[in-house]
């Protein structure tokens, strides 16, 4: 019998896991070391519109990294685009603190420190109103970014429809892997039906709004709620989501070199996410192969150079075969996180000003009793 020795055991593996037959997911604390990059195109993205490309060159001037050869750790103090668009404000001199007409609590709904609610409410709104309500997840790949992070555009739909918007803290990987993130954005769900009343919203007026991953998790916690006989939010929008596990989809390769999002970041985040790869093609993050049928109207908006266009668009094929009303746009010139950067990028303010039109439509019909 032959004896295989460690080192040969070793370099088996190593070669199982250069080949992406098998691929081992990190470890399951902040400080594991980020995987092999995938291999690298030499594809340009296309050009950006000069408003949007000034936030792209103050990540430079910031000195932020490429994500993918970070950890965890070092990715989450990384400056991130929403530093960057602050930047870009300082230098025209617009104030870059929170819009005070706009006021915020934090509300935990579950036991863990990252599980809790930030509660936007317009601060001149009468005690007794009862507002519409917006739950908002925001993005980061769930393995960085925080309610911090995304502050700007919860704090846009607050003032500009009136409402009570509850910006959804989750858990994040790889210290909690999936499906933690959307167990989290499920029963944070749950907690604003049970709690809105209290805070004076109207639960009969529910919308979903999500950013990337807070994207798929606005989609995804609309089927959960479906299938769970939960009540079903009004309206979907949901920004530049991940939708499909697919890695030749045309994004892929002609924004694959685009920032502040890359395909060697969306590769980073799977390793982190996931426990195993099968991970990826769940459901719950392949949407496009989920049960769509019976969605709430949906709203997809989508940034032209963004490596996950391509998943904003198939989904609302998908969305559409499966007899769901879904609009989808792609906003020309912007990138993935734009959506937060209406004061300082015309294209981010196009997509702000479509989603709170749709929205404002679908806060407007009869509240069903």
């Amino acid at each position: 019998m032959r004896i295989i020795t460690q080192r040969a055991l070793l370099l088996a593996t190593a070669l199982v896991v250069s080949t992406g037959s098998a691929f081992a997911q990190s470890a399951a604390t902040p400080t594991a070391a980020p995987p092999p990059p995938p291999p690298a195109t030499k594809m340009a993205p296309p050009k950006a519109a000069p408003d949007m490309q000034a936030v792209i060159d103050q990540l430079a001037v910031l000195g932020s990294k490429p994500v993918e050869t970070l950890t965890p750790a070092q990715a989450r103090i990384n400056p991130s685009a929403a530093d960057a668009a602050k930047a870009v404000m300082a230098s025209k001199g617009m104030p870059t603190t929170p819009d005070a007409s706009v006021t915020t609590r934090d509300v935990p709904y579950g036991s863990d420190a990252q599980q809790f609610g930030r509660v936007y409410r317009p601060a001149n709104a009468s005690a007794g109103a009862k507002l519409p309500i917006v739950v908002y997840y925001h993005g980061g790949g769930w393995v960085i970014a925080t309610v911090d992070t995304y502050d700007a555009a919860p704090r846009l739909l607050a003032k500009q429809l009136n409402a009570i918007v509850v910006s959804v803290e989750y858990r994040h990987a790889p210290e909690f892997k999936f499906p933690a993130q959307h167990d989290d954005a499920f029963a944070a769900y749950r907690w604003v039906l049970q709690n809105a009343a209290s805070w004076g919203g109207d639960t009969r007026k529910i919308a979903f709004v999500g950013e990337s991953a807070g994207g798929n998790l606005a989609v995804a916690t609309a089927i959960r709620a479906r299938d769970e006989g939960v009540a079903r939010p009004l309206h979907i929008v949901s920004v530049y989501p991940i939708a499909n596990s697919s890695m030749t989809l045309p994004s892929r390769t002609d924004s694959g070199n685009a920032k502040p999002l890359n395909a060697a970041m969306l590769n980073w985040f799977g390793y982190y996410y996931s426990t195993t790869k099968a991970d990826q093609m769940d459901p719950r993050i392949n949407l496009v192969k989920a049960n769509l049928r019976g969605l709430p109207p949906t709203t997809i908006i989508n940034a032209q150079i963004d490596p996950l266009r391509s998943d904003g668009e198939t989904l609302a094929t998908a969305m559409r075969a499966a007899g769901d009303q879904v609009e989808q746009r792609t906003f020309p010139g912007v990138t993935h996180e734009m959506f937060g950067m209406g004061q300082v990028v015309r294209g981010a303010h196009d997509a702000n000003m479509y989603a709170i039109g749709k929205l404002k439509a679908a806060f407007a019909m009869p509240p069903k009793r």
